[in-house]
């Protein structure tokens, strides 16, 4: 090969490399992220920073990445770019730092968000449907057939046999009478009294068609169920009022469930209720919401929830234990939305009796009543959607709530806090008073690293709207805590329950022995499962923050504890171990605080050796298995 063609070929080599270089980079600074999210990846252009911090600890700053001593989180570039010009709620950050933050947004949108409500509790007697036979004449119990409880019984089966001299003089007056004239005044009477005393009109007819008294009589049973009470033995002898046995139809039951305060916008008179019991797995049994209490159990802080459950097939028994859900499509205003009702009237007494207009009930007789009056929304159709955005992208602290949103049209990507208004919470979801527009975008993942970099800068945040900027003890700018009570936790998966659980009770047992750094590696322990978003995330980065045990305590070990009490109740079946629900009545002056262990033997963690004994057993939530 000559040295001309060895030109040529080595040119076109070097086209080709340079083409392939232009298309990787090409390929590389266009590739997307199709999770959904507004993720901006960083380029090679953005100058590396000398600054490194820890977005939720900002006090912590390092001259080089690393991670964070306190909860271990990567430490990510602080931006030191003057934004103070955007606004005192504003920040501005680098395509490189926005990539290591990871930061997503979401629309703000209308739609009508749906509430799944998670119940537990337990099925028992209709006490509609419970009978008592009791004795309308003075008798003596000669035999009884049904002899047991448990058994059951159809209307009209014999259940005893009895003497009483009253019945048979009774039974030869009707025989006069009805000798006489059988359509008289009189032996109408005589009729009536022995059917007032419990005869059933087939055994009236055949003592006149015998036409001879007799001294024995049988009893039998008015209405058909199951004998769950046998008050009297042979030989007994009972007076008038007295009662023999009671009787309860199973065709129908009542289940009776507990419902958090927080789910109670959600819940309806009327609503179905779908609900599953450990007897048959995988099989889902439905009822109707037929009463709601009007008052908080002040105990388990719950309210009480009844449905009435169809039982035809008689395979729900009283005492089953149930874990009902309830879903509730959430309107404007806190109303509910459900196609099955809408535009309907309801008795209100008997939620079963539903009619396309207005008319009385089928069982009581009561005026239906249109379900608008009970919360409902009459035709989604014609309300206007709630303005709604996902829970994530929500930090609160007390009563205040704020929200990141993304400045549009802006150089570099730019975030504003905004005040907002909340609604009640459906789901994943909350519905929005005031505070933002549909059509916005707010930050899901990652608000909470912007809210620390506007600490960092000295600017308000989530904590405070105003300066939350401290010196700390080594001269770095460390982020102030307020004493207030934050929002609760929802209750915690089984599943993270059961990995978190072992330790929360190091936590526990840290806080009555007053060990700060025990109490510092549990929480650290328990991030290690949770990861570090979410609201259990969040709550533990704040203990995390705390410089001292009194920090750690109130109110955040309160929040701690009472997700894990509403989550070890919920799945108390499935937890190893003894678990003991304590209190203490001093923690706070209008009330007292909750917390787990592993025995009766109180130790107390909000007082430490200072009121170590204070407290006492409220109740033991497994069976220690």
């Amino acid at each position: 090969m000559n040295a001309k063609s060895l030109f040529v070929y080595g040119s076109i080599a070097i086209i080709i490399l340079l083409i392939g270089f232009g298309v990787g980079r090409f390929t590389v600074a266009n590739k997307e992220d199709h999770s959904g999210h507004n993720n901006i990846v960083a380029t090679e252009e953005d100058n590396a920073p000398t600054t490194w911090t820890c977005s939720m600890h900002p006090q912590i700053q390092q001259s080089e990445p690393g991670d964070c001593p306190i909860c271990g989180m990567d430490l990510i570039p602080l931006d030191d770019n003057d934004s103070n010009d955007l606004g005192p709620r504003a920040m501005s950050m680098s395509e490189s730092s926005l990539a290591l933050a990871d930061i997503q947004t979401t629309l703000v949108q209308r739609e009508f968000p749906t509430a799944e409500i998670k119940l537990v509790g337990k099925l028992e007697y209709d006490e509609t449907q419970v009978k008592s036979l009791t004795a309308r004449f003075p008798a003596r119990i000669e035999k009884l057939i049904l002899n047991y409880t448990g058994v059951p019984v159809k209307t009209g089966e014999q259940l005893a046999v009895v003497y009483s001299p009253e019945l048979l003089t009774a039974q030869t007056e009707l025989i006069t009478a009805n000798r006489v004239d059988p359509n008289s005044s009189l032996t109408r009477t005589i009729r009536e009294k022995l059917r007032l005393w419990g005869l059933l009109p087939e055994q009236i007819d055949e003592i006149v068609k015998e036409g001879k008294p007799s001294d024995r009589f049988t009893i039998k049973a008015p209405a058909g169920g199951i004998v769950i009470a046998k008050n009297v033995n042979e030989g007994d002898y009972v007076e008038t009022g007295e009662t023999l046995f009671k009787i309860v139809d199973l065709d129908r039951l009542w289940l009776f469930l507990d419902a958090y305060e927080s789910d109670l916008p959600w819940l309806r008179y009327g609503q179905k209720v779908n609900f599953t019991v450990e007897a048959w797995p995988g099989e889902i049994f439905t009822g109707i919401i037929a009463f709601i209490e009007p008052e908080l159990n002040r105990k388990t802080r719950t309210i009480g929830i009844r449905v009435n459950v169809e039982n035809q097939d008689g395979r729900l028994k009283p005492g089953m234990f149930a874990r009902g859900t309830v879903e509730s499509k959430v309107a404007e205003g806190g109303q509910v939305y459900t196609s099955d009702l809408a535009g309907k009237w309801i008795s209100p007494m008997h939620p079963e009796i539903i009619k396309d207009g207005p008319g009385q009930c089928d069982v009581c007789g009561m005026d239906l009543v249109p379900i608008e009056t009970l919360g409902y929304v009459s035709d989604s159709k014609n309300e206007e959607a709630p303005l709604v955005i996902p829970a994530s992208a929500v930090l609160r602290t007390g009563k205040r709530a704020v929200a990141y949103v993304q400045v549009p049209d802006t150089e570099q990507p730019t975030f504003e806090g905004r005040e907002i208004v909340l609604g009640a919470r459906a789901g994943d979801d909350f519905i929005v008073k005031e505070g933002l527009a549909e059509g916005e975008r707010v930050v899901t993942n990652g608000a909470f690293k912007i809210d620390s970099a506007l600490q960092i800068k000295a600017k308000p945040s989530m904590m405070n709207p105003g300066i939350l900027i401290e010196e700390n003890e080594n001269g770095g700018m460390g982020a102030m805590m307020m004493d207030k009570v934050i929002e609760p936790l929802p209750p915690l998966a089984s599943s993270l329950l059961k990995k978190t659980l072992p330790d929360y009770f190091a936590l526990q047992s840290a806080l009555a022995n007053d060990n700060f750094d025990t109490a510092k590696a549990a929480l650290k322990s328990m991030m290690s499962k949770t990861g570090h978003s979410g609201e259990l995330a969040e709550l533990i980065h704040t203990m995390l923050a705390a410089k001292d045990l009194n920090a750690i305590r109130r109110p955040y070990f309160e929040i701690l504890s009472n997700a894990f009490i509403a989550a070890a109740k919920e799945n108390s079946s499935e937890m190893t171990g003894e678990i003991y629900l304590m209190s203490c009545p001093m923690v706070y002056d209008d009330r007292g605080a909750a917390w787990l262990q592993t025995n009766d033997e109180v130790m107390n963690p909000y007082f430490g050796e200072e009121m170590l004994m204070c407290g006492e057993v409220l109740e033991k939530l497994n069976d220690g298995k």
